[in-house]
């Protein structure tokens, strides 16, 4: 996570209080907890070419739990709190974001790390929900998904 450094202090030259969490973060934790191929699992029944709408409805919301409720490995966490207070973004209100999705987007929520943790769980876990999902479906035939850098910045910054 050497990078969350350097984007920090980019963040910072700019006035702006945050961080970049990378996007190898978030392909660890996948990782970590096997999460593709129990997705994989979970998805087997969708056929692109013909989706059940009500089935995937119901195969998203078992993702968005799945992803939402693994665990992140304990080196893990403690390098995103010492990330987190590096960057000053250990207390106060902090919005969460994919760097490219729009602002209004943004996730809010107040540290302590493990809420920011959390929050940083449930906006993964938007990579599943329903309409994400179909999209994929329909522009890719599949449900995968690449990892994908998150921006947490100081709110209103």
């Amino acid at each position: 996570m050497t990078e969350v450094g350097q984007d920090t202090h980019r963040l910072a030259a700019q006035g702006t209080a945050g961080m970049l969490v990378p996007a190898a973060f978030e392909e660890a934790y996948y990782l970590g907890v096997n999460l593709p191929e129990q997705l994989a699992r979970l998805f087997a029944p969708v056929h692109p070419q013909r989706i059940d709408e009500d089935l995937l409805d119901g195969l998203c919301e078992q993702a968005q739990t799945l992803v939402r409720g693994s665990s992140l490995s304990d080196d893990a966490v403690q390098v995103f709190y010492r990330a987190l207070k590096n960057a000053g973004l250990d207390s106060g209100p902090l919005e969460l974001r994919r760097p490219d999705e729009p602002q209004r987007e943004a996730a809010q929520v107040r540290p302590p790390g493990t809420a920011a943790l959390h929050a940083l769980k449930r906006l993964w876990a938007q990579d599943w929900a329903f309409d994400a999902v179909l999209a994929r479906l329909d522009d890719t035939g599949g449900i995968g998904v690449d990892a994908r850098p998150t921006l947490l910045l100081r709110s209103g910054s």
